[in-house]
């Protein structure tokens, strides 16, 4: 009979261990396509730029960004389609999670799967974009940053090989951090987002626990 019970007692604790933690994951999941074509063209885009196959990374950073134009649907819309025929690399761009202006986070693909938001650091960041920035206004709201702050925590503490938190408009300085690699020469865009007053309201949560922030 003793034998019983504790068996059953582990198992009301692994399932109660394992309600609290669904419970504490802050996204819902909204998978854009994922087929065979895109693992064929993330083989391409990343043999061009990084010289080698990269379907999965280890994350090591992550970059915030703002997506500067419509709204969840809109945006969910444009990264559905995987490919998006450009000079350098037919990959449709996307990021790992999307945060609507409601503070509502939503997972696009599995967290350590391969996506294109940055470039140089593609393979080893997970990327959150943001709905808003249009026009370059720093509009994102307070809802989106505790968001934000919630899923770096996250994030953080399931993948301690994060170190850095930077904005996409940070990605000159982050270099310091020796992830950068880019193997196409003077393949680079100027970015203003997610903006300074959104990145310091990051870096004054979130800093103590570890993570590097770049000067705004």
């Amino acid at each position: 009979m003793k034998k019983i019970f504790f068996a059953v007692l582990a198992a009301v604790i692994f399932f109660a261990n394992s309600l609290a933690a669904a419970q504490d994951v802050p996204f819902v999941d909204k998978f854009i396509l994922w087929t065979a074509h895109r693992d064929e063209l993330i083989d391409e885009y990343t043999l061009k730029h990084y010289g080698k196959i990269c379907r999965e990374i280890i994350p090591q950073a992550v970059v915030v960004h703002w997506t500067a134009f419509g709204n969840v649907e809109s945006v969910w819309k444009f990264f559905y389609a995987e490919e998006m025929p450009d000079d350098e690399g037919r990959l449709n761009v996307a990021s790992q999670f999307l945060v609507d202006r409601d503070g509502t986070i939503w997972r696009l693909m599995p967290e350590t799967k391969f996506a294109r938001h940055i470039i140089g650091y593609n393979h080893c960041a997970i990327g959150i974009e943001n709905v808003g920035g249009y026009k370059g206004r720093e509009d994102l709201t307070k809802a989106q940053l505790e968001s934000n702050i919630r899923l770096i925590k996250y994030l953080h503490a399931k993948y301690p090989t994060i170190k850095y938190v930077f904005g996409h408009y940070q990605q000159g300085k982050a270099r310091a951090s020796g992830l950068f690699i880019e193997n196409i020469k003077g393949y680079y865009s100027i970015k203003i987002d997610p903006g300074p007053k959104f990145m310091r309201g990051l870096r004054n949560q979130l800093e103590s626990d570890g993570l590097i922030f770049y000067d705004e």
